[in-house]
């Protein structure tokens, strides 16, 4: 076998380039006016640069053009301005005069002159401010875009980027110098139109006032349509791109692609889901797709939730089982691309294991609409609806317990051990006879109890679990204790895997093992370890918890306090198990959410200009990779801290250049030190 060696082509060989060296009078150097620093004063060190040249010479050629007009020397730098006024010190102190011959690069091509300006060896480093109006000067001179990122081995887009921060005002880019305004906020002044605006912005920040970003802000276009979108999950760009959509970049990628043609979005996506929901229509189930808000579905039909607290053993497990391969459907679209079309059976899995899952949770309830939306994980999400039944049964008992009414209890397969009662007599008893012996027993019983805190304990924990978890014994006349509790939330309150539907997952192993036992509650819960007690205690007392308050009017300032202490006692802290997400945010204002990024220190100039349904998925992103969850989650006794008025001009809004590190003063090439820059391609 012979190895095949490529022939070099020219592009591998090295471009080498004659440069025209030349001797000149130091009486015929100027200093072009497109050299970076040309408005700046000598620096200090420029003396020692004179007495260096003085014994050693010059060392190193300066780069020139020809002059232009009778106003320019013959000879014009556009790399050396120091050591040209490093001459000229030793010119005006009599060591030199004007026909001291100056060693130079003549650069006649446009492109290599402006890569001289740009490509300098020097010993200060270059702010980017200067990079930018040197830029300006360059394209005022009718270079090309294309000629500059050629002439310099840049690519092409950063040239039109800095050409866009060149046409800012030059108060902007004197801001941007002195550092009272960062790399940052003059790509977000670009985006106003009104010049006299940027004028006013850049004046104020100037001036000590700070960047006043939200002035930039309000006037971005709202309700524009970006690849945020949750349709996006389904819809790819190349696919929306095929249809006849046109997209919108932003020059300085800060900002979400615009989608402009949304109605093409919304056309792709339904007629994706659509095709997915024939499969379960020709199983005679009534699909809904929405792309925008839910349709107002028939009063006869409820939503399934959470599942029903009455299940029985069979019908829990088959529950666990329908979840497990829910979540796992879901976690298969997450992981899929669900643009591509051979997604369509992912999708249709994470229907059919939703659908069963609901079904499932209320003890085989058949499903007979579903509604399907856009999802930004998963590209899509739904909600299962069941006929209405009727609940006489419940509605009497309401009216009977006027505000405390018991829940619905259903026929369960399983039935519990019985104790057994102790023997009594009630021949020639009179009631009132009857009364006393067993009051009198009653207080006997309650000192005895008293007196042993263990044997109270199982008491209070067996009653708690019987009333909360199994649903037995639940009126008074069928147990010893009148301790009475209802479990927070409903079969139409799904709950959070993460918070509650733990504590919800632990009750049912519990209720599991406890059938498996074939004890009485009492009985079971006195055979525990004392760890197992404490740890059933502690679920049984969290799931009994109920600080919900359904309007503004209504709150409960006692229960608040109680749930302080409660919440100080457990060292309460929500992000060990939970983040906001979609379900949370979506009921919040947009200026909410804008102020929820502003606390967890994630603005973002982008984030206003996103749709309501793109913010939240912004938001949710934000709060995952920060750990962080609202103040008001945390029932902490501590005052709340004011968000800032967006229209008050602070000091340090903005104004610091440390709030955006890597875009303060510095170099044209990226250094260490977080100058902002651009690395060359070729050298």
């Amino acid at each position: 076998m012979t190895d095949l060696v490529p022939a070099a082509t020219p592009v591998d060989m090295p471009v080498v380039v004659s440069r025209d060296e030349r001797t000149v009078r130091l009486g015929d150097v100027g200093i072009a006016r497109e050299n970076l620093r040309f408005n700046e004063p000598p620096d200090d060190d420029i003396s020692t640069l004179a007495a260096t040249m003085r014994a050693a010479g010059q060392l190193q050629r300066l780069t020139v053009r020809p002059g232009r007009g009778r106003q320019e020397q013959r000879w014009m730098a556009l790399d050396g301005r120091r050591r040209r006024l490093a001459l000229g010190l030793l010119r005006d102190a009599g060591e030199i005069d004007e026909d001291y011959p100056v060693e130079v690069y003549v650069e006649t091509d446009p492109a290599r002159q402006a890569a001289a300006v740009l490509l300098t060896n020097t010993a200060l480093p270059i702010h980017v401010a200067d990079v930018i109006a040197a830029i300006g000067r360059m394209l005022k001179s009718k270079l090309s875009v294309e000629g500059i990122a050629r002439a310099l081995g840049y690519a092409e887009i950063d040239i039109r980027r800095l050409a866009a921060l060149a046409g800012l005002p030059p108060v902007a880019l004197e801001a941007l110098k002195t550092g009272r305004i960062t790399l940052k906020n003059a790509r977000a002044l670009t985006r106003l139109p009104d010049r006299k605006e940027q004028v006013d912005i850049a004046e104020q920040a100037l001036a000590g006032y700070g960047f006043q970003e939200w002035r930039i802000t309000d006037r971005q276009p709202s309700g524009r349509v970006t690849i945020r979108d949750r349709r996006c999950a389904l819809v790819s760009p190349d696919q929306y791109a095929a249809a006849g959509g046109r997209i919108e970049t932003d020059l300085f990628d800060e900002m979400p692609a615009v989608l402009l043609d949304p109605d093409k979005l919304s056309d792709l996506w339904l007629a994706r889901v659509r095709r997915i929901g024939l499969t379960f229509e020709a199983e005679g189930v009534e699909v809904h797709v929405t792309a925008g808000s839910e349709p107002d579905m028939p009063e006869d039909l409820e939503p399934l939730g959470y599942r029903s607290e009455d299940l029985d053993e069979t019908e829990l497990a088959a529950w666990r089982a329908a979840r497990d391969a829910c979540v796992t459907a879901y976690d298969a679209a997450r992981d899929a691309d669900t643009t591509e079309d051979g997604a369509d059976e992912i999708l249709t899995r994470l229907v059919r294991a939703k659908i069963l899952s609901d079904q499932a949770g209320v003890g085989g309830r058949v499903v007979t609409a579903v509604v399907i939306w856009p999802a930004g994980g998963s590209g899509i999400d739904l909600r299962c609806y069941s006929p209405a039944e009727p609940n006489d049964e419940a509605d009497s008992r309401e009216a009977d317990q006027g505000d405390h009414p018991a829940p619905p209890v259903r026929p369960t397969s399983y039935a519990p051990p019985q104790a057994e009662t102790p023997p009594f007599d009630t021949e020639g008893v009179t009631h009132a006879l009857h009364a006393v012996r067993t009051d009198v027993a009653t207080r006997g019983l309650i000192r005895a109890l008293a007196d042993d805190p263990g044997a109270a304990l199982i008491l209070v924990i067996a009653r708690l679990f019987s009333v909360l978890v199994l649903r037995i014994n639940l009126a008074p006349s069928q147990s010893a204790s009148t301790l009475h509790a209802e479990p927070y939330g409903t079969c139409k309150d799904p709950a959070i895997e993460t918070l509650d539907g733990v504590v919800r997952q632990r009750l049912d192993q519990r209720r599991a093992a406890w059938q498996a036992s074939g004890e009485t509650v009492l009985a079971w819960v006195g055979l525990l370890p004392h760890g197992e007690k404490m740890a059933l205690l502690a679920e049984l007392a969290a799931i009994s918890l109920d600080l919900r308050e359904p309007r503004t009017d209504g709150v409960r300032k006692l229960a608040r306090a109680e749930a302080a202490e409660l919440a100080e006692l457990c060292g309460a802290d929500i992000t060990l198990h939970w983040t906001p997400d979609a379900a949370f945010l979506r009921p919040h204002s947009k200026a909410q959410l804008l102020d929820m990024l502003v606390e967890m220190k994630a603005e973002d100039v982008r984030a206003a200009a996103l749709k309501k349904d793109e913010l939240v998925d912004w938001v949710v992103e934000q709060a995952a990779s920060r750990t962080w969850a609202p103040a008001g989650l945390s029932w902490s006794r501590a005052p709340a801290i004011s968000e800032p008025d967006h229209g008050e001009i602070t000091e340090d809004d903005g104004g610091d250049a440390d709030d955006d590190p890597g875009e303060g003063p510095g170099g044209f090439v990226l250094t260490p030190a977080g100058e902002a820059a651009l690395d060359p391609a070729a050298a």
